[in-house]
């Protein structure tokens, strides 16, 4: 689903224009940016968990040439772990197909 279908089908749902939920969203995406920046955890019950975890620093090995082998910086990576529920949902729509 592509990001205006989707903004479309909630703008259907929720019975409101495309730019408030174009708003909403923009806010939601900042808000969540912020808090995972934060390093909070972000729990919406029903649909999951949002997280972020520290990759330490690595080093990436060149097959061909181990001299030319680069050091990765660290960084922080978002997770997202789907709620129980909704997994059990998403697997009876796969017996449903």
């Amino acid at each position: 689903m592509k990001e205006t279908d989707f903004t479309a089908e909630l703008a259907l749902r929720l019975n409101w224009g495309r730019q408030e939920v174009d708003a909403m969203l923009t806010v939601l995406g900042n808000v969540m940016s912020e808090k995972l920046g934060n390093m909070d955890i972000i729990r919406i019950q029903g649909w999951g968990q949002f997280d972020t975890q520290e990759k330490g620093e690595r080093l990436l090995v060149n097959p061909e040439d181990e001299k030319r082998s680069t050091m990765i910086p660290p960084k922080r990576v978002a997770r997202y772990k789907p709620a129980s529920v909704l997994k059990m949902y998403l697997k009876t729509l796969d017996h449903h197909e």
